[in-house]
Parts: structure tokens; sequence; C-alpha cells
């Protein structure tokens, strides 16, 4: 069974420890709630739905919404979608950020991951959806191109994608 469910006041234990295990992030992908103490948990939640409504938003930063990726309830990975692009995530990071915990990965999980995350993404009115990696990525270059990504540039070592929804 496959659920995406957005950042919540209700979220406990599990998504703390998924968020340790996964580490400070990698490729591009910062998760900022991996070296927090678990009673600490409670803010960073609240901080990160504040954000996808739009509060408090640092200069340069746009909403998104954090959502968390469980397989038979247990969470395997999570990601980060924006609502929009502004001129720097137009150059690097795109709508959609994602990333899977260590222990689960090599299974399928992140193509399922931007699969749902794209359901979110149509649903919030996104048309076209961008997405950048690195270009020695492969296997994140591999999830984009599984769920319809087109290659537009690749500058420098680091790929655009477009995904039409």
């Amino acid at each position: 069974m496959i659920e995406l469910k957005a950042a919540s006041i209700d979220d406990g234990r599990e998504i703390f420890e998924m968020l340790v295990e996964i580490g400070p992030g990698e490729n591009g992908f910062v998760n900022s709630g991996f070296n927090i103490d678990f009673s600490q948990f409670p803010a960073f939640i609240r901080k990160n739905i504040a954000i996808s409504r739009g509060e408090n938003l640092l200069p340069q930063h746009v909403p998104q919404t954090v959502f968390w990726l469980f397989i038979h309830s247990y969470p395997v990975g999570f990601g980060k979608l924006r609502h929009y692009l502004n001129e720097d995530l137009r150059k690097s990071g795109g709508h959609i950020g994602y990333t899977i915990r260590p222990s689960e990965r090599g299974k399928g999980y992140g193509t399922v991951m931007l699969a749902e995350l794209l359901k979110s993404a149509e649903s919030l009115g996104i048309k076209d959806v961008m997405l950048t990696c690195v270009e020695s990525n492969i296997a994140s270059r591999r999830v984009i191109e599984l769920n319809n990504g087109v290659l537009e540039e690749n500058e420098s070592g680091k790929c655009n994608y477009w995904i039409h929804l």
C-alpha cells in the first residue's frame, strides 16, 4: 500500500527516525531535520507546515509542502514540492526534491515517490514541473525519465528536466 502524506502535527517518532537515518542530504537535497533532538521535532514540523502556507518565508524562498512516502504504513522517504518557481529555482532546484532513506533504496521507491509528488503538483495546478539533478546521479536521472522527464539542458554537470502534466 502506497500513501503520500503532507507533514502534519501528528507526525511522530517514525518520521523523526527516518530523518535521522537520511542524514544531511546529498546531491543537492537538504534535510534540515537530521540533527535535531526529538524534543525539537514538533517545532520542525510546525515550521514546515507554516512554510507550506507561505508564512514566515525567508527572502528568495517560496511556499513548499513536505510530504512523507509510506509503503505499508512504514515511512521510506520524503519529498518537497515547491508551489511555484522563482528565478533561483529555475536555475537550480526546480519544483520537486526527494530522497529515500538509505535502508530502503534500490527498491523502486524513488520512482513511486516522484509519481506521487507529480499528482500533488497537478492538484496545485502546476502544469509543467521542473526537476534538477547532477549529471552523475544516474539513479535520479532514471527516476525522472521513468516519470516522463525530458532533459532540457545539461550544463556544467547539472541536468534540468521538465515533466508536462
